[in-house]
């Protein structure tokens, strides 16, 4: 099995996951998913979030901000959306993608499990 099937595997033990993928924010396109929930079309989650990552990054270009993003969350009314950029070398040009279900997630928690994901993640 690899690197990236172990990653979206522990991304969906996460208490509340719904869906989860590993994005290529240059093409747009999910290098993999995975997901239980038919409501959530995780190829165009991947494809819109692509946009959200590269405005962030553009803006934060304009600004000269020289931080590096850590996550972004969008929070819906019934779900948490969590976007983790890659920082390793192997995965520069990636993020990871996480939906939630909001009444069963400990959002503080995901988010460190995503952190911990993320740092051996190997593409």
């Amino acid at each position: 099995m690899s690197n990236l099937d172990l990653a979206l595997k522990d991304m969906m033990t996460v208490d509340g996951a719904i869906g989860a993928a590993v994005v290529d924010y240059n093409s747009g396109m999910a290098l993999g998913h995975l997901g239980s929930s038919k409501a959530l079309d995780l190829q165009v989650a991947a494809a819109g979030n692509t946009e959200v990552v590269r405005a962030k990054i553009r803006t934060m270009e304009q600004l000269a901000l020289k931080d590096e993003i850590e996550d972004i969350l969008i929070s819906l009314s019934g779900q948490y959306h969590i976007i983790r950029p890659v920082t390793g070398r192997k995965g520069k040009g990636l993020f990871m993608y996480m939906a939630l279900d909001r009444n069963r997630a400990n959002l503080a928690l995901a988010r460190h499990r995503l952190k911990d994901i993320e740092e051996n993640l190997e593409v």
